[in-house]
């Protein structure tokens, strides 16, 4: 069993930051990685950045690009997604997810999930 759990989400102002957690407990895998997704209401689930948790690579869709960091403290079993400059179309429900494997941008391709934390940019 594999259990993930976000935190830090919240209400800000254009321009501002925040920063999502994502403490994972349970099962891990000789190689795995974790994502951060979004869904926002009426529109599908979609990719937001992605890290291996062993190497510490990144990838991040080209809407976050330079906005958004991924990070992992391994240690603590806890991935984090610090969101600088964000703007009102950023405001979704934020998703952590992990996988066996390498990363992916599909959301199918993560079997494990956490509940999700509302992210909310004023205008």
């Amino acid at each position: 069993q594999v259990q993930l759990v976000e935190s830090g989400g919240g209400l800000v102002q254009t321009g501002g930051s925040l920063r999502l957690s994502c403490a994972g407990s349970g099962r891990t895998f000789s190689r795995q990685a974790m994502g951060w997704f979004r869904q926002a209401p009426g529109k599908a689930r979609e990719f937001v950045a992605a890290i291996s948790w062993s190497v510490g690579n990144t990838y991040y869709a080209d809407s976050v690009k330079g906005r958004f960091t991924i990070s992992r403290d391994n240690a603590n079993n806890t991935m984090y997604l610090q969101m600088n400059s964000l703007k009102p179309e950023d405001t979704a429900v934020y998703y952590c997810a992990r996988r066996p494997g390498g990363w992916s941008t599909s959301p199918e391709m993560y079997p494990y999930w956490g509940q999700g934390t509302q992210v909310t940019v004023s205008s």
